[in-house]
């Protein structure tokens, strides 16, 4: 099994680089984790209190099980991934089951603040993109799919996004084997990554 992971900040494009990936493979052969699914359980808390939490902090992830499930695929096992709600804040109580595959890809914009995480994967992504074009896709993902109004998105980018971004993602920029900026169609590095993965493959 092949493990890679793909880091980056919000809205800088880790979706377009995961799909680019995933359409080289069978579908029997690839499947994709996001670090979004394993978002802490914050049943005990009201949802008031949940609307406070400060989910781009590494503390806000169960890394745990996100590792122990995926130590799990390595050994050939399924594990029963968490489903999460971002209307709620919290996990739905529902799972979805995951196989083993030849390739699978983690994502998130954490991923690589994991010391455990990071030595499971294989392949180490960080997707760059300028903060103006990230701002910009926050805001059309989060109102277009997640409910959320436009001063809402703002403030939490303000309060929240950028200034963990800055002390938390960016810098695991360090930790990456290959660094993809999407600022435009990067073919080139897509087509690199392409190559490692047949490669370690065969």
């Amino acid at each position: 099994m092949l493990i890679i992971g793909i880091a980056g900040g919000t809205g800088s494009g880790k979706t377009t680089v995961v799909e680019q990936i995933v359409e080289e493979f069978p579908k029997n052969e690839v499947c994709v984790i996001s670090q979004d699914s394993y978002y802490r359980d914050t049943s005990h808390l009201t949802y008031d209190e949940r609307v406070r939490i400060n989910f781009d902090h590494p503390q806000s992830i169960d890394f745990e099980l996100l590792v122990q499930h995926l130590r799990d695929l390595k050994k050939g096992n399924a594990v029963e991934q968490p489903v999460y709600s971002f209307v709620e804040h919290n996990r739905t109580g529902e799972t979805v089951t995951f196989e083993p595959k030849k390739v699978v890809i983690v994502e998130g914009i954490l991923i690589l603040t994991n010391k455990d995480l990071r030595e499971l994967c294989d392949v180490k992504l960080y997707v760059h993109a300028d903060s103006d074009e990230r701002l910009i896709r926050r805001l059309r993902r989060d109102m277009a799919e997640r409910g959320r109004d436009l001063n809402e998105v703002l403030n939490r980018y303000q309060s929240t996004l950028k200034p963990m971004h800055e002390q938390f993602i960016e810098p695991t920029k360090e930790f990456a084997d290959i660094i993809i900026p999407t600022n435009r169609y990067n073919t080139v590095a897509v087509q690199l990554l392409r190559n490692i993965i047949h490669q370690k493959l065969v």
